[in-house]
């Protein structure tokens, strides 16, 4: 089975709690803090193997966490870093955020590696929050979120040559008759659903890999037919083999069934029709193909055809030498690449929204929810510090200005607190005068 798209949920591991702890020896009386730092949590990373050709794996599974790093120990001994989750994906590979559609790699040579999504960092020891006034801090940090996200891979197939055309033109017979491939070949019209590879020996030590497309309907690049499943595959190809039936069963008009193709091409992509292309006008075996094949080099003009009969080999050495001479005269790096867009990660900034939704007001804001999570919410001391951050912050003034009053609900994330006006009890401290 075909797999070449699949969206996928991926997870980086949560960073390891920072820990309060002491120091504890014979004959060292106050010994001061001494709570390690949490380790890191792994990183999602997509790397590329050569060996795997669809996304059929991520047809089963669809969800992928990093393990979280480990607590931090006692004797500021820091807590282990977790391994980084690795995922296969085949060459060819197009990443992008769910979210926002924006690129954020593409993957194409074996080994290649993309984080998609980063660890938390370790929380902080008490050892850190030492202070010439607070010689014996009893507060510590918990790890930091891991980042999440949903991505969407795209698999466009990575080949030198694509046979593109019409269905039952004979792209599959000409993959067979010059590659070990095996594509399903039948004597009635039908088209294939889905890329078939194969490796082209040319004979004087040179080759190539040739790609059989699935076959073009009219409107396939709003979506029509194959569509876009289609279309995708083409983008990667450095020679486009344009595979015409000369013969015609159908009554059809060979150069409006080209020129319908290539508009197909151009309405996808314009810079398709920028790509190199050869037409190889088949079933030059069957009666009334010469006479067509005539007609159809006058209306084309310089475009290269070369005259073949996939099913008995005629004239298909001939294409073969001449695609083969084309590619040594074109650089590799002119097959294209998806260039990324924009940053893998997403920058946090300090933004905040404060919304009243009946009796509770929600406080909403990456930073705002991940100092919340980072907070170990038993500790005193980490609980004002906290506060004193989110009042610093504008969130006080944000609740005031949206009608809280002591005792409200407040929610953080999935933290409930109760709101209390630091303005209104000083105020009430103030003697009368």
């Amino acid at each position: 089975m075909w797999i070449d798209t699949a969206a996928i949920y991926v997870k980086g591991g949560d960073g390891g709690n920072g820990i309060v702890s002491f120091r504890r020896e014979k004959y060292v009386p106050m010994g001061g803090p001494a709570g390690g730092d949490g380790g890191r949590g792994g990183d999602v990373v997509l790397q590329v193997d050569e060996g795997l050709r669809t996304l059929i794996d991520f047809r089963y599974q669809r969800h992928f966490k990093a393990e979280r790093g480990e607590n931090g120990k006692p004797k500021n001994q820091h807590g282990k870093s977790a391994e980084d989750l690795v995922i296969k994906v085949p060459p060819g590979t197009v990443v992008r955020d769910r979210e926002s559609g924006r690129i954020l790699g593409d993957l194409t040579r074996h080994g290649q590696r993309l984080v998609v999504a980063r660890g938390g960092r370790g929380g902080r020891g008490n050892t850190h929050y030492a202070t010439p006034q607070n010689k014996a801090p009893r507060m510590a940090e918990n790890g930091e979120p891991g980042e999440e996200r949903w991505i969407v891979l795209e698999l466009k197939v990575l080949a030198d040559v694509g046979l593109v055309g019409l269905p039952s033109v004979g792209k599959s017979t000409l993959l067979a008759s010059v590659t070990a491939a095996k594509p399903k070949i039948a004597d009635y019209p039908f088209t294939t659903l889905s890329p078939n590879l194969g490796v082209v020996d040319v004979g004087d030590g040179r080759s190539f890999v040739m790609a059989d497309l699935p076959g073009l309907i009219e409107g396939a690049h709003a979506g029509h037919g194959l569509g876009h499943q289609f279309l995708r595959h083409v983008e990667r190809t450095r020679v486009i083999v344009h595979v015409v039936d000369m013969a015609s069963p159908e009554g059809r008009d060979p150069y409006a069934d080209w020129k319908q193709i290539n508009e197909e091409l151009r309405l996808y992509d314009p810079r398709l029709l920028e790509r190199v292309q050869i037409v190889a006008a088949n079933k030059m075996d069957l009666p009334g193909a010469a006479e067509r094949l005539q007609a159809f080099r006058k209306r084309v003009g310089d475009v290269p055809v070369f005259p073949i009969s996939a099913a008995t080999g005629e004239g298909v050495r001939e294409l073969i030498y001449a695609v083969a001479d084309l590619l040594d005269q074109m650089p590799a790096q002119e097959a294209v690449e998806e260039e990324p867009q924009g940053p893998v990660f997403r920058l946090e900034d300090d933004t905040f929204s404060v919304d009243r939704e009946g009796e509770e007001f929600v406080v909403r804001g990456a930073r705002v929810e991940k100092l919340v999570r980072m907070t170990p919410l038993d500790q005193y001391e980490a609980v004002h510090r906290l506060a004193r951050i989110l009042r610093k912050m504008g969130v006080d003034e944000a609740l005031r200005r949206k009608g809280a009053r002591d005792g409200d609900t407040v929610r953080i994330g999935g933290f409930v607190f109760e709101f209390v006006d630091e303005e209104s009890v000083e105020e009430e401290a103030t003697p009368e005068e």
